[in-house]
């Protein structure tokens, strides 16, 4: 459908920054010839047919498969909201997308994102280094990226956020989107309004299940190709992987469980028996320079857990990790401001390696001065 090869949406805001659409592409041009794979290129597929195993371009052509899998990716979900026609208003999704957004910040001066998830804070990233005055975040939840960090982390990602220049605004259900033909400003149900003379929507993605819906694929009440543990849809012949697939009532938003779904469906189809399992969805990020990671359970609390929690206002730290009751095992976690144990604490959760007795060294640091591991070197 889009007119480039597959290209790293995680970090579509470098584009800001300097690099190019080939600098931000996940292959080479001659690596599918390499591989064999022929490319089709801005050509959408429009239908398929499941009884004689066809698949149909917009431009006339149809091909033939034993195996169909759809990779297809989600969409930008954007709300329903009055006014979300005019001019400025842009969605955040491809490298088409922050073309318009670049030629269109050349005129103005104040700008908002909707939604304070991950790409909700790359989009205001984005819109930083495009040169914006005054750049807010409009968030309906209480407080920031409420998928992966507690409140009290919020809390100090907001206050790092603020120190940087950004405008946070929590707990706002944006009702109209005001001005005549050109945006003006925001209204929200509580009657306050913000005037802006752009915005930004990143406020989550919906499956790119269409096609499959078309062909009489099972999809989910709420979108989703419905996909078994070997990424099989209703049909034998018909995968699933990536956002577009509901696994177990779940679609999973992160490259790495569309990478081993992928291995699965591989796997299968040569013969090679592999399942899929419900994944981990433990993340790293640097947003705006700024270290945030959660792993495990982040959100268990107690009294099915213990929480020790070290928190520095000044340096802007907070971390927490969940251990179980008996102290045994460390449950799950949250960093921000400093994520350099993230990888032994992740490994130390996984693995369910057992905690030394003082189980706070993990994000204090040893008492005697050295690193403290729980066993991992």
């Amino acid at each position: 459908e889009e007119p480039r090869r597959a290209y790293d949406r995680v970090h579509l805001s470098e584009y800001f920054n300097g690099k190019t659409a080939e600098d931000l592409s996940m292959s080479t041009a001659s690596w599918y010839e390499e591989q064999e794979i022929d490319l089709y290129l801005n050509n959408p597929v429009t239908g398929v047919d499941r009884m004689s195993k066809t698949v149909s371009t917009l431009s006339g052509e149809k091909y033939n498969y034993d195996f169909l899998v759809f990779a297809t990716g989600s969409a930008a979900f954007v709300p329903n909201i009055k006014g979300i026609e005019k001019e400025g208003v842009f969605v955040y999704r491809t490298i088409e997308d922050l073309d318009l957004i670049s030629a269109y910040s050349k005129n103005a001066k104040k700008a908002s994102v909707i939604g304070g998830g991950l790409l909700g804070l790359e989009a205001a990233k984005a819109l930083i280094d495009l040169g914006i005055e005054e750049t807010s975040i409009i968030e309906f939840a209480p407080r920031l990226m409420p998928r992966q960090i507690d409140l009290a982390g919020s809390e100090m990602l907001k206050s790092m956020l603020v120190d940087l220049g950004l405008q946070i605004h929590l707990n706002k259900n944006t009702s109209s989107i005001e001005g005549e033909t050109s945006i003006s400003g925001l209204k929200f149900s509580d009657d306050s309004e913000l005037a802006i003379d752009m915005l930004v929507i990143s406020a989550g993605i919906k499956p790119r299940d269409e096609l499959a819906r078309q062909c009489g694929i099972n999809v989910g009440p709420r979108g989703g190709i419905v996909v078994d543990t070997e990424m099989q849809t209703n049909d034998p012949c018909v995968f699933a992987i990536g956002e577009c697939a509901l696994f177990e009532e779940m679609i999973y938003g992160l490259i790495a469980p569309g990478y081993e779904m992928a291995e699965v469906v591989a796997s299968n189809l040569c013969a090679q028996s592999k399942s899929f399992k419900s994944f981990d969805m433990s993340t790293k990020l640097k947003l705006i320079g700024i270290d945030v990671a959660s792993f495990g359970d982040p959100f268990i609390n107690e009294p099915d857990c213990r929480t020790i929690v070290f928190e520095n206002k000044h340096k802007g730290i907070y971390k927490r990790i969940n251990i179980s009751n008996d102290g045994q095992y460390l449950l799950g976690g949250i960093l921000i401001g400093d994520a350099t144990a993230y990888n032994m604490l992740l490994q130390t959760s996984v693995n369910r390696i057992a905690l030394s007795e003082n189980p706070e060294e993990l994000i204090l640091g040893s008492r005697s001065g050295e690193q403290a591991g729980a066993g991992i070197e």
